[in-house]
């Protein structure tokens, strides 16, 4: 059986590991849309678009469920994947929802986010069907670039962490969201900051979501990650997160725009 993963960079990479250690013979495809990074600042339309033409090339691999691994993506177009593919599909959100609020003690909850997934009130909508939660929302432009640039471990990192998070961690927020699948890459900073957080990520979420949906996925093992542009950045945080020993594969645009 086998698992196809998109995101719009490298930040899904966090959830092709995560999967990975949970479904060890499972034949996992992740694609990265290098070059239309990022979509948390593209409209609607424009990032379902982009959601459609990466799922139907996974799905002509052969894939049996399809991880939606961009929060942007799993925000917007969830519902249209869903309705256009005969495959279950996953977003990340519901996931991280259902973690964070068996993790808060005080109810309180932070979320952070892209633009566009902050605008579009998903995981303030899925906690409050939860219960009587309270959520506190920031969108966090700057983080994704970042990791993209692999300034992971860096002065400005922290500052900037520091400049989205602080009026959160005022609002007494016990439990943050980490709301992109490129924030996990900055989890350490963020509880070396914050460390009486429990922060959720939505990677590992995912990862124990799937298992408890899916009895077992058997196959060979086989990894393989496509990328749609160049990107040494991209390579070097896959060689962080995944080790060296995967292929990059870059495709040309027009394979994936065929829609």
């Amino acid at each position: 059986m086998s698992i196809g993963i998109f995101d719009s960079g490298v930040g899904g990479l966090t959830v092709f590991k995560e999967i990975s250690k949970e479904f060890p013979l499972a034949d996992i495809y992740y694609l990265g849309d290098t070059a239309r990074v990022p979509y948390g600042n593209k409209s609607k339309e424009t990032i379902i678009r982009y959601s459609l033409e990466c799922a139907n090339y996974l799905y002509n691999l052969g894939i049996e469920v399809l991880i939606v691994a961009c929060n942007t993506a799993s925000s917007y177009a969830l519902e249209i994947l869903n309705a256009n593919f005969d495959i279950p599909v996953i977003g990340v959100i519901k996931p991280g929802v259902e973690l964070a609020v068996k993790s808060t003690r005080n109810g309180k909850i932070g979320v952070i986010g892209t633009q566009a997934t902050v605008k579009s009130g998903s995981y303030r909508t899925e906690i409050e069907k939860k219960g009587n939660f309270i959520v506190y929302q920031k969108a966090c432009p700057l983080f994704v670039p970042l990791v993209e640039e692999g300034l992971i471990d860096h002065k400005i990192t922290e500052l900037t962490v520091k400049e989205y998070l602080e009026d959160l961690v005022n609002k007494d927020i016990d439990t943050l969201i980490l709301g992109c699948t490129h924030y996990p890459l900055l989890k350490n900073v963020i509880q070396k900051l914050y460390p009486h957080l429990n922060i959720i990520d939505s990677s590992k979420a995912t990862a124990i979501y799937l298992k408890k949906k899916v009895i077992t996925l058997g196959g060979t093992g086989e990894r393989k990650i496509f990328i749609t542009d160049e990107s040494s950045s991209f390579e070097k945080l896959k060689n962080l997160v995944v080790g060296a020993d995967i292929f990059l594969e870059k495709l040309e645009l027009s394979k994936i725009c065929t829609l």
